[in-house]
């Protein structure tokens, strides 16, 4: 069925750097002047982006494509897998959400859902390359079997692999030939370079390792990648940004809920050089911060449950009095409300909790799920954002339930509320809502004006900041990897 040529990338583990390499790929090859496309035919991640036609893929499929300057699409990521507590996962097919199950029973189910994916991957023929990204290790022997996203992917495009391993973590010389010593023969045949990742250190240190390596496993090594500074939004190293940042003159606490989704959101605070931000779950450590943000949830009322837990409510109400700038996005924004009712179950067992209750505004939860981009204009602007009526604001929705209010006046002309702010309180449904500079600039200023420090104005908006990313990245690849090697096993028939 292959019409297009293709790589794939895998990796000796999770976190080993498959989705920064795969869109590293992307980006030369669309600079080389090749049309490209990514693909992973299974994600399981809580961080998704939606396309213009309101279907949801896996948020490093999202990045993949910006990388080669095209739209985003369903077809990119045909099955995602979003944990959502309880044992529960909600499965994304083809964009739209068709129930949750246990990873037990999806593991029965998964020879079911190959229809689809290979249905999504003759999409990616219209291309030049196929960029394909696995998930993990290959060699999860216990769960192996009807691999649909890794080795079982590479022979359903018959596509040549590419393996990545950490060195960074430790031990990857053993992580290397002990992926190679698990795959069975015909898939090692498919495997034709190792990329080390994330290295410290002399490249020359290394090199005898590497000799050794290639005559063990008789596979290349393609590059030795150094561990670098670039500011690309991924899907999973949320351990890596619950790292306190600190001196920085403006504290971002974010409540680190224990569903937490979509983090990638913080990420454009995270570039202004002034602006520090962590993570806690320690209602004492909000004490210091200037602004504290509620973020996206998978589980709202569990994470709001956990919050009163805490004691995280009582501090952010005190907070609030106290004039910190309190912002809930999503599933934050629903837990800043009064009341959360879900008496049909959608996130568990059915009930009805308390909020916050900084907004009077009730969430009901229902089965039908909101999946959208959004662009529409401000109004009924005060407190915080007094006068940014008329202000364009875009981003995208990702969410179930709808919140009512009879009192609160909403942001935006739509049927249901998508933004409430009242005096120090900001809350939107709009993920990627800081990638508006009008609303970062402001509330940022806010805080420096209050600590006596000079307003800042951004000059580029988030699209060139992360294209400038894009070309650093595309830097590295081809300064490290050798390039013409990988066109090689591409082209190679």
């Amino acid at each position: 069925m292959k019409k297009n040529k293709n790589i794939m990338i895998l990796g000796t583990s999770s976190g080993a750097g498959k989705s920064i390499t795969a869109a590293g790929l992307c980006r030369v090859f669309y600079k080389n002047g090749w049309k490209v496309t990514p693909f992973k035919a299974q994600n399981m991640a809580l961080n998704s982006y939606v396309t213009k036609d309101g279907l949801e893929i896996g948020r490093s499929q999202g990045v993949q494509a910006a990388a080669c300057k095209i739209e985003p699409e369903g077809y990119m990521n045909p099955l995602l897998l979003k944990p959502c507590g309880n044992n529960q996962i909600q499965i994304i097919l083809n964009g739209k959400p068709v129930g949750n199950m246990s990873g037990y029973d999806f593991s029965k189910e998964k020879p079911k859902y190959k229809e689809h994916i290979l249905k999504a991957y003759k999409k990616t023929e219209k291309f030049d390359i196929c960029v394909l990204e696995g998930a993990g290790s290959p060699v999860e022997i216990n769960i192996k079997e009807n691999d649909l996203v890794n080795m079982g992917m590479a022979e359903m495009a018959d596509a040549p692999v590419i393996l990545v391993a950490d060195i960074d973590r430790g031990g990857v010389f053993a992580s290397v030939v002990g992926t190679m010593v698990l795959l069975e023969p015909h898939e090692r045949e498919r495997v034709k370079g190792i990329i080390i990742n994330k290295f410290r250190g002399r490249k020359d240190m290394l090199l005898s390792g590497i000799k050794k390596l290639e005559e063990i496993i008789k596979v290349p090594v393609l590059g030795i990648i150094p561990y670098f500074d670039v500011d690309i939004e991924d899907e999973d190293r949320v351990t890596e940004r619950l790292r306190k940042e600190k001196g920085k003159a403006i504290n971002v606490a974010v409540i680190n809920l224990n569903h937490l989704s979509n983090f990638t959101d913080i990420d454009p605070l995270k570039k202004q050089e002034d602006v520090g931000v962590s993570y806690t779950d320690n209602p004492y450590e909000l004490d210091d911060a200037d602004i504290i943000i509620i973020p996206g949830s998978k589980n709202t009322i569990s994470d709001m449950e956990f919050i009163r837990e805490k004691g995280i409510d009582k501090k952010i109400k005190e907070l609030h009095q106290k004039g910190k700038i309190i912002i809930g996005i999503c599933g934050g924004f629903q837990i800043l409300g009064k009341e959360l009712c879900d008496k049909d179950g959608v996130e568990g067992n059915p009930r009805t909790v308390k909020g916050v209750g900084l907004f009077n505004m009730t969430t009901v939860f229902s089965e039908g799920k909101t999946t959208t981009q959004y662009r529409g204009k401000l109004k009924n602007t005060e407190g915080i954002l007094q006068g940014m009526d008329g202000c364009e604001i875009f981003g995208y929705e990702i969410h179930q339930g709808i919140s009512f209010s009879e009192t609160e006046n909403s942001l935006t002309d739509d049927k249901f509320i998508k933004a409430i702010v009242k005096e120090n309180i900001f809350g939107t449904y709009i993920h990627g809502i800081f990638e508006n500079n009008c609303i970062t600039e402001r509330i940022l200023n806010i805080v420096r004006e209050k600590k006596g420090m000079s307003y800042k104005f951004l000059k580029e908006s988030y699209e060139e900041y992360r294209e400038k990313q894009f070309d650093k990245l595309e830097k590295i690849m081809r300064e490290n990897i050798d390039i013409e090697k990988i066109y090689e096993i591409i082209f190679k028939k």
